[in-house]
């Protein structure tokens, strides 16, 4: 009898822990997720506003006209090299500040996330690189040239 009433107390002590530890979960994943939030808000936010106003500015237009040409190979305007320029000097989370700013269609944003999934932090990544021991220019024109390519292949294929 007395072992039945231990057993019970066990496993009520234990479904006790249990509820516990979710919570403990619940509470640490909200944590995290308000503090990626508020990461990924201090990058994006800034860069939305910022390309917002250079859209409003001759700006925009001046760096799209002249980069037109070249960003028509991979099938972009060229306001579009905005998004690349921050995605490779900045951040990932940089280019969908940007890239939020813009008007582009489904085929430019998918070109765009494909050929920055190649060449992105460029600055942060190839300091990692060059730490491991590999070429900095090895890894510079590996990630450029599956970058165009990429984007040049789907310009074609979308």
């Amino acid at each position: 009898m007395e072992n039945c009433k231990r057993e019970e107390k066990e496993i009520n002590d234990t479904n006790k822990n249990k509820r516990v530890n979710i919570w403990r979960t619940i509470k640490n994943g909200f944590m995290n997720g308000l503090k990626t939030t508020w990461m990924l808000t201090k990058i994006v936010v800034p860069v939305y506003f910022f390309v917002t106003f250079l859209g409003y500015t001759p700006v925009l237009d001046w760096i799209s006209d002249i980069l037109a040409p070249i960003m028509g190979i991979v099938g972009l305007p060229g306001e579009a090299s905005i998004v690349l320029v921050m995605g490779n000097m900045v951040n990932i989370y940089a280019a969908l500040g940007a890239v939020a700013s813009l008007t582009l269609g489904a085929k430019e944003i998918t070109i765009l996330a494909v050929m920055l999934s190649f060449s992105h932090s460029l600055f942060m990544e190839t300091a990692v690189a060059k730490k491991t021991g590999i070429s900095v220019i090895l890894v510079l024109l590996t990630r450029f040239s599956l970058a165009i390519a990429s984007g040049v292949i789907l310009n074609i294929v979308i």
